[in-house]
């Protein structure tokens, strides 16, 4: 999902700085890069990742009960 968000940050921030679009300090295109370079460092860490649940049985191939 932090993917996801990065890839996002990424899009916005390429639009900012090649539209030029003149924007306050706070949402400048290097900012918003920096904000997806932390959700994609977060990511490759393993934070916000989806948990699997395991309490599913599986039936063997083989098996025919």
């Amino acid at each position: 999902m932090l993917g996801i968000a990065a890839a996002v940050l990424f899009f916005i921030s390429f639009l900012i700085n090649a539209a030029d679009i003149g924007t306050n300090d706070v949402f400048s295109s290097t900012n918003i890069m920096l904000l997806g370079l932390t959700a994609l460092a977060l990511h490759l860490a393993g934070i916000g990742a989806a948990r699997t649940s395991h309490t599913t049985s599986r039936r063997r191939p083989w098996s025919r009960s």
